[in-house]
């Protein structure tokens, strides 16, 4: 195997580097469809290429060459392949593992947005919104059919009427435009590459920023919406959530629980900056990435396919 097979595994650690700039930089909307793509992507060159160096290994076993309907010759394999077995072995470890781990976190993510979905079902009445007794200061989106938001009336009383309507602009964005998928690629993706966990965590950030500059658009006001992030996360550090929200919730305050606030104060800066516009360089930076990761990975099956075709030649002739 050649250098393209080796190129898709540091790749993501490119991305990780482009992920904060391009969150910050990029529109929202755009940062989170060009992350995620680009996650996944990256994902599954690096597995691809992990998969490809694994099988370089077996082909040099000369037990799996016998048992083998298309038999081929272990020591032509490894005549033409630069690659050392010990690479390969390495890169089956870490397949067998990071798959592994991909594997439970999609059961988990799955599980958890069907759980939400039950929830959303199972709550009181048949509006979007859903108002709990609680002076705890909550607000939040459960995805399900129909998704529903939730509001106390600790966070109403927390919040003048002007701006609860930017709080149900806020949360009516998650539903609308399903962050919660987003969220959920970008944790698969990281989970079968841990490199890209800096491109999960930014993805968790620029969808908050997404709903928040819905809502901007929505009241053309930003910083009245600045504002109202400000206050709803003092609002909610002052009060104890006594109700369980569930884990696939997405809210003005994001994803973490009210003692753990996430990055609210860059998102009230950057909602107190001009809209952000396309930024070129950090796009086509990622964008050259995804590409460069199709190619080199593309190259690299094109490589093991002719390293098979010789093997089994090989083997061929020698029978």
């Amino acid at each position: 195997m050649r250098v393209a097979v080796y190129l898709p595994l540091l790749f993501p650690l490119l991305a990780a580097l482009l992920a904060r700039p391009a969150g910050e930089k990029l529109p929202p909307r755009q940062a989170t469809w060009l992350l995620t793509v680009g996650a996944l992507v990256l994902a599954a060159g690096s597995t691809a290429a992990l998969g490809m160096l694994a099988i370089t290994g077996l082909i040099r076993i000369p037990l799996l060459a016998r048992l083998a309907q298309d038999h081929w010759s272990p020591t032509a394999a490894q005549r033409h392949d630069p690659a050392s077995f010990s690479a390969a072995v390495l890169a089956g470890t870490l397949l067998a593992a990071l798959a592994t781990t991909a594997g439970r976190m999609l059961w988990l993510r799955t599980r958890t947005l069907v759980q939400a979905a039950r929830e959303a079902a199972c709550l009181p009445g048949r509006d979007q919104l859903v108002i709990v007794d609680d002076p705890a200061a909550e607000a939040y989106a459960i995805p399900g059919r129909p998704g529903r938001i939730v509001v106390s009336t600790g966070m109403l009383d927390a919040l003048d009427p002007a701006e609860h309507q930017i709080l149900l602009a806020h949360e009516r964005a998650h539903l609308t435009h399903h962050h919660y998928l987003f969220v959920a690629l970008a944790q698969l993706a990281a989970a079968a590459n841990p490199l890209l966990r800096p491109l999960a965590d930014t993805v968790a950030f620029t969808i908050e920023r997404w709903a928040d500059e819905n809502a901007a658009a929505t009241t053309s006001d930003r910083e009245q919406v600045a504002r109202t992030v400000g206050k709803a996360a003092l609002a909610a550090r002052s009060t104890r959530a006594r109700s369980r929200i569930p884990a696939a919730a997405l809210g003005l305050l994001g994803r973490l629980r009210p003692s753990r606030l996430g990055p609210v104060p860059r998102r009230v800066t950057a909602l107190l900056a001009p809209a952000p516009r396309h930024h070129a360089w950090s796009a086509l930076a990622l964008a050259s990435l995804i590409t460069a990761t199709v190619l080199s990975a593309t190259e690299a099956a094109h490589d093991l396919e002719t390293l098979l075709e010789l093997a089994k030649h090989a083997a061929a002739r020698a029978g």
